[in-house]
């Protein structure tokens, strides 16, 4: 099958076909249109040409997602928003497709939303780093210094770091006069 040479996006049907069977691999549960991965698939061909035509013409939107209320560890609700298949397996071509070209513009120390990083590897480079004595950013409220961060679990980690396990952080990047003393749990 050939393509046309007159779509204004260059994506490959394999490609397409690639970001389907990741969907397939991750299964999930049917968006707002309530079509599964097996409704999807009994019309599979179709349904993959839909996507790859719109995409690779540019008339590809995003459906509504389906809002679904799952229960929090500590108590309460947060909604989940779940997509349709068919844009499960769209955002997953455009994730495929950009990933090899944004990703070496990303700083090394970048980890949010990063392919094979993960919080935990973000938290590991600034606990290395507060140990060199890098003034590391962590969050808009805060800076590591000789000490790590505000979070309880970051006072244990950095505490023994300080005689009285008393720290000193600013509260705000602009004005390291303005800190706040505080004592590790």
């Amino acid at each position: 099958m050939s393509e046309p040479q007159d779509k204004p996006f260059a994506i490959s049907k394999r490609l397409v076909w690639e970001a389907y069977e990741r969907v397939k691999a991750d299964k999930g549960a049917a968006g707002v249109d309530r079509q599964s991965l097996e409704d999807f698939e009994a019309d599979l061909r179709n349904n993959l040409y839909k996507i790859w035509n719109r995409m690779s013409s540019g008339t590809c939107f995003p459906p509504p997602v389906m809002a679904v209320e799952i229960p929090k560890a500590g108590g309460g609700t947060r909604v989940l928003g779940v997509p349709t298949v068919a844009d499960r397996v769209a955002q997953t071509v455009a994730a495929l497709a950009l990933e090899p070209r944004t990703e070496s513009i990303f700083h090394d120390g970048s980890y949010g939303y990063r392919p094979r990083r993960s919080a935990l590897d973000a938290v590991a480079t600034c606990r290395q780093r507060c140990w060199k004595g890098w003034p590391t950013p962590l969050s808009s409220s805060g800076w590591c210094r000789s000490d790590c961060s505000t979070t309880s679990s970051s006072r244990r980690v950095c505490a023994s770091r300080t005689p009285s396990g008393v720290a000193a952080i600013p509260r705000d990047a602009s004005s390291a006069a303005t800190s706040v003393a505080w004592r590790p749990d």
